[in-house]
């Protein structure tokens, strides 16, 4: 296999081979194209046991959306080289488990597409129907491949990359009492976002006190933080959701906590600030500049860092009995009723 004109996952190879013991390594799937043969790769450190929470870091859904992935890659590689110095992180490796998968569409990434090289946008593929109107095609269409935002013939299975981040989310993830997911995108808005379900309805999600006290912690530990949190719906609903899919399935099992997050990088800003990026495709959608790509890259570090805090202290923070009702009708406030 050659993969040389695809620079993350050469990357990712490397990160892999520094990382040695520490990591644990699975392809659930591979995608063939061009004669090659390009693997998904998953990524788990820290402690196994179904007993500690995790986190999951996922990226590179979209084949355009590369930052998604160089993020989520410049954070592995700090990760690896604070392993070899930070006693504070091997102790919080002793008590939660950090789980990776930087590019889940490599096929796409390496045609320079939004979808799978079978014309299918992974995220609208999972079997979710929207209960309010979607917008045309944005909300997910089947009518053609040749069109964006493709679900996949109706009735038809995921396609197989869906399926594996589905595989990992259950076998890693909603395996355990308490998990976290970020999955990584761009090119919404002048704003960096943060989403959590619904994308397929305007109703509140089960754990909606639980992401308003996790928005709340975030912004009083980082007052000058410039996330919007706020759920999916109040920009556009839409078909095939992955996240609302996996959500859904998740929490039928009351006891458990599962918080999937999408951060949503405002690439519209990149392109404000060099308007010659509108006629390059991938220019609409990652930072050109070298000195752009180097502050996206190390801007995001906080949040990570955050989240893996959050996830491993989930107990001191998590709302329960009578905080649990006032976060909830914080947080209806503040998305639901203005």
């Amino acid at each position: 296999m050659s993969d040389k004109n695809l620079p993350e996952l050469v990357m990712l190879k490397r990160l892999i081979d520094e990382g040695g013991r520490h990591l644990e390594v699975t392809a659930p799937c591979s995608v063939a194209i061009d004669g090659r043969d390009f693997p998904v790769y998953t990524i788990a450190l820290g402690n196994p046991s179904l007993d500690v929470p995790v986190l999951g870091i996922f990226g590179g859904i979209h084949g355009l959306e590369r930052i998604g992935t160089q993020v989520i890659l410049a954070y592995l590689q700090s990760i690896l080289a604070r392993l070899r110095w930070d006693s504070t992180l091997h102790q919080q490796l002793e008590s939660m488990r950090l789980v990776f998968m930087p590019l889940v569409n490599p096929g796409g990434m390496w045609q320079g597409t939004r979808s799978n090289p079978q014309g299918v946008d992974l995220m609208r593929n999972a079997p979710v129907a929207a209960q309010e109107k979607v917008p045309f095609l944005l909300g997910g269409q089947r009518f053609s491949p040749r069109l964006p935002w493709y679900r996949g013939a109706a009735g038809a299975p995921m396609e197989p990359e869906s399926l594996a981040v589905c595989e990992v989310v259950q076998r890693e993830l909603l395996s355990r009492q308490f998990s976290m997911a970020l999955d990584c995108h761009s090119g919404f808005g002048l704003r960096d976002r943060i989403w959590f379900p619904h994308a397929h309805t305007t109703t509140p999600i089960a754990h909606l006190a639980e992401i308003g006290a996790l928005e709340q912690l975030f912004s009083e530990t980082y007052p000058h933080h410039n996330y919007v949190f706020e759920p999916q719906s109040l920009q556009y609903r839409t078909h095939g959701d992955l996240w609302d899919h996996l959500y859904l399935n998740g929490t039928s099992d009351s006891s458990r906590t599962f918080l999937p997050l999408t951060l949503e990088m405002g690439s519209w800003l990149w392109v404000k600030k060099n308007p010659r990026q509108l006629f390059n495709r991938a220019g609409i959608f990652n930072p050109t500049a070298a000195h752009r790509l180097q502050r996206v890259l190390r801007g995001h570090l906080v949040l990570f860092d955050f989240l893996v805090r959050a996830a491993n202290s989930h107990g001191r923070w998590l709302p329960d009995g009578m905080a649990r009702k006032v976060q909830h009708r914080r947080a209806l406030k503040q998305w639901y009723e203005s």
